[in-house]
């Protein structure tokens, strides 16, 4: 669709030179808008979740007649799988009110090419999951967990929807916090810098509070998390490689409890003194690493952190990807 087009439709062009997360900004700030965004998107996301786990715990009763709720997995397979699910819609629904409440196309949620760069979180997923598949297994040695008693039928089914979805519902996280969230706080920003503080602060805080940790070191963790995803959307201009480093943490995650029959509900345990040291330690390392070669590659060229100039006679979206960071 050609920018005419666009605006024909009340949409707005996000012109070239503007970065990723000064999309939604312009000459007002419109405060109690962005909060109204935020207030929708989290409502939206979690209201998602109640339900979908609501049927899904339903669901699980009726496949497991007879069988007390504390006696299966903390995560029963049905009610699981459906709040993952759950927040993977996050993708469609923060895009929605991308377009709704700012009249910018969702599509420029993945990146300032507006699409998502496959070639990109390609390269991503090689370089990043061998550097969280070591710092979780450099941990699970120093640190060996609880063990439980998982069912055949249980190990089998997370396991398909560990690999199918869960990169999904980590990906959702990406497009709602370090997506929408950042171009909304951005935009309450005058400056290029101020917008960009803006923007990591605030989803750096949403993050760390929607996860409700009552262990600070788990806090710190989520703020240091929600940070580096945050730094290398704005250095990349796009989402493509903080949902490689989320999906990927995610997922090895779960598949190591798999693999280690681990006692899920101590894995999952937040409360003081909740966080094992060694996985702060290895953690910490992977994402600052993560971080490090992000800054690294992008020195002088990169992956384009602004729209590129429209070619004659062709629309934005087939312009050329690359471009100097």
């Amino acid at each position: 669709m050609t920018a005419t087009a666009r605006q024909s439709r009340g949409l707005k062009p996000v012109p070239p030179g503007v970065e990723y997360h000064r999309v939604l900004a312009g000459e007002e700030r419109r405060i109690g808008r962005g909060i109204l965004a935020i207030v929708l998107l989290l409502g939206g996301m979690f209201g998602a979740i109640i339900v979908f786990q609501a049927v899904g715990t339903w669901i699980d009763g009726i496949l497991w007649p007879g069988v007390p709720g504390d006696e299966r997995l903390v995560f029963t397979p049905v009610a699981h799988t459906l709040s993952l699910i759950a927040v993977a819609l996050v993708i469609p629904w923060s895009m929605f009110l991308q377009r709704w409440l700012y009249k910018v196309r969702g599509a420029t949620l993945s990146s300032v090419v507006s699409g998502f760069r496959f070639d990109l979180f390609a390269r991503a997923l090689l370089a990043i999951i061998p550097a969280f598949l070591v710092a979780l297994a450099v941990f699970e040695l120093l640190s060996p967990g609880e063990v439980a008693v998982w069912r055949y039928q249980d190990v089998v089914w997370m396991l398909v929807v560990t690999v199918l979805i869960v990169p999904l519902q980590a990906t959702g996280e990406e497009y709602g916090l370090r997506g929408f969230v950042f171009r909304v706080a951005a935009s309450w920003g005058r400056g290029r810098r101020t917008s960009l503080f803006l923007g990591i602060g605030v989803s750096a805080g949403l993050f760390s509070v929607i996860h409700t940790a009552g262990d600070p070191w788990w806090n710190v963790f989520y703020l240091l998390f929600s940070v580096v995803t945050g730094y290398v959307t704005w250095r990349t201009g796009g989402i493509e490689i903080a949902a490689v480093v989320h999906a990927a943490f995610n997922t090895l995650t779960f598949i190591f409890w798999i693999a280690l029959n681990a006692d899920i509900s101590i894995r999952l345990d937040r409360s003081a003194g909740g966080l094992d040291t060694a996985l702060l330690i290895t953690g910490s390392l992977a994402l600052i690493g993560t971080a490090v070669v992000v800054w690294f590659r992008t020195r002088k060229t990169g992956p384009a952190t602004t729209p590129p100039e429209p070619r004659e006679g062709r629309s934005d979206r087939l312009a050329p990807v690359s471009g100097t960071a």
